[in-house]
């Protein structure tokens, strides 16, 4: 059986462990019959011709930058048919300065209120709050969701600002606190997919460390969504 072909880009903030989350995940790939390879740059989306050969990238890189032959490369390729996958701030905050990028994955990590001033301590868990990750009703209905309800994490909730270009599988809702100055609940895509050309994009919010990407919820969503962007 010819195997399949991923690769992974991985590096950013260090706080969203992108070498434990994506090495969990290169495992799984791995079981499922594919090539890995790793890097750690956007560099190798311009390697001359090599993105054709890629049937998945799995892209793991918080904030960064991303130069415009390497920009245009990853375009031209998921339009071709390669995939496009990744978790939380791994592709949804990830390389500000492009809007070009963030028109091809759909959305745009902006904020994640987490505790009250008061309760602040300087740390990550600042901005942990348990929410509600609230499937769609045609997330029910979507493979990548078979079997799996709402459920709750406590982990960092993104607000995302996104295009009505998706399939929308889950969702979450910032409630209005006191002292917020939003004045109504604001819900947020948390669980998407869409089409890019002849390619697949798909985007999960959670994940924010090694031990909510193993959620058992989480996990089966990411799994899933890798599996359903790789080129077929």
């Amino acid at each position: 059986m010819t195997r399949r072909s991923a690769l992974m880009v991985r590096g950013g903030w260090f706080g969203h462990q992108p070498e434990e989350t994506s090495d969990a995940m290169r495992s799984f790939l791995e079981s499922e019959g594919f090539t890995v390879r790793v890097e750690d740059s956007p560099l190798v989306y311009s390697e001359p011709g090599y993105l054709a050969t890629v049937d998945l990238i799995v892209q793991t890189v918080t904030k960064s930058t991303i130069e415009k032959p390497e920009l245009e490369a990853l375009r031209d390729a998921v339009a071709a048919g390669t995939g496009l996958a990744g978790w939380h701030g791994g592709i949804v905050d990830s390389y500000r300065n492009s809007a070009d990028y963030l028109q091809l994955v759909g959305g745009q990590f902006v904020a994640h209120p987490g505790l009250a001033p008061h309760e602040r301590t300087g740390e990550q868990s600042d901005n942990y709050r348990p929410h509600e990750i609230n499937l769609t009703d045609s997330g029910r209905s979507d493979p990548i969701m078979q079997g799996l309800d709402d459920f709750v994490i406590d982990s960092e909730q993104y607000w995302v600002l996104a295009d009505g270009y998706m399939d929308v599988l889950a969702t979450t809702t910032q409630p209005v606190r006191p002292g917020d100055p939003w004045h109504e609940p604001i819900r947020s895509p948390a669980v998407w997919k869409r089409y890019w050309g002849e390619g697949r994009v798909f985007v999960s919010t959670p994940g924010h460390r090694l031990e909510v990407l193993m959620n058992p919820s989480v996990r089966a969503i990411t799994e899933r969504g890798l599996l359903w962007a790789a080129r077929s």
